[in-house]
């Protein structure tokens, strides 16, 4: 293999990011936390919540469903990604509390009806997901055979009217686009590469601090990419994030023992970052000190 042939690598680049992160150490007047999450009227046992993933039925039989019934039994909310009006209703169905994430269809009207049905389902919130405008050669992206495009901010900002849901925008990683999304009226940002949609992207636990900064906690912030363990919702929650989604660390479980696999993965990471809350004396989620992460480097 040559040496620099995975050179670019975004997975790998933000693997190494959260790898080069620090946590300092408190013990004198420690309490035993709470990893409990208050969002959009709800309370959840965990910030750690399933990424807006899809087409996970070749991974377990109604691998969504069943990852919806895995969240719910661990206290997290569910994210849902391109699927079916059917499989959203199935998801809904178990009783977990529901994000769907809507691809940037070419076609508004898609997308207009995708945020009505999300509504009519009972869904926590819903968004769209802007990272799939292009593909990796400069043109609109095309996904399972439909067409996309990217949105403007007036487009958004209709969007945002058209429902009574909050409305979150997913594939943000830069400080312009922040600031766009709170000029639009958005309810929740997902600070996220979508697993590299090209080489060398930056690490959204990089730019969050400076996101976060923009933010002042108006809006929720979530993370995604990478999450692994709890120490690393533990980094994402420090450095400005309200909650983080886990994706592919939750596929063999899933694939293994189904919704009881969803539940043990994230009920496990959410005791891993209980752990490293106490060790910081950290009372609760909302009071993590950012000052607890240093940069191996620094």
């Amino acid at each position: 293999m040559a040496e620099n042939e995975n050179a670019g690598d975004s997975a790998q680049i933000t693997r190494d990011y959260f790898d080069s992160l620090l946590v300092e150490l408190r013990y004198i007047d420690g309490v035993e936390p709470s990893t409990k999450l208050e969002l959009y009227g709800e309370t959840f046992e965990t910030p750690l919540m399933f990424a807006a993933l899809s087409h996970l039925d070749k991974v377990y039989p109604k691998g969504m469903s069943e990852s919806a019934k895995g969240m719910l039994a661990a206290g997290g909310v569910m994210w849902a990604g391109m699927g079916s009006e059917q499989e959203l209703e199935e998801i809904t169905a178990t009783g977990a509390k529901t994000i769907k994430i809507i691809k940037p269809h070419a076609d508004n009207k898609d997308i207009f009806r995708k945020i009505e049905h999300a509504e009519k389902c009972g869904c926590l919130a819903v968004g769209i997901d802007v990272d799939h405008s292009f593909d990796g050669y400069g043109h609109f992206d095309v996904v399972l055979g439909e067409h996309m495009k990217p949105k403007a901010l007036d487009e958004i900002r209709d969007f945002v009217k058209s429902t009574k849901l909050p409305f979150i925008i997913k594939g943000v990683l830069s400080e312009q686009d922040t600031y766009k999304c709170l000029n639009a009226g958005i309810r929740g940002i997902v600070v996220s590469h979508h697993h590299g949609r090209i080489d060398y992207s930056l690490p959204p636990l990089q730019i969050l601090p400076k996101i976060a900064k923009i933010v002042n906690k108006q809006i929720p912030i979530f993370v995604d990419c990478g999450i692994a363990r709890g120490l690393d919702a533990f980094k994402a929650i420090a450095l400005g994030a309200t909650a983080v989604s886990v994706g592919r660390a939750i596929m063999p479980p899933l694939e293994k023992e189904g919704a009881a696999g969803v539940t043990k993965t994230i009920q496990s990471m959410t005791a891993e970052l209980a752990g490293a809350m106490a060790f910081t004396c950290s009372p609760d989620i909302r009071h993590i000190d950012p000052g607890v992460i240093w940069h191996k480097n620094s």
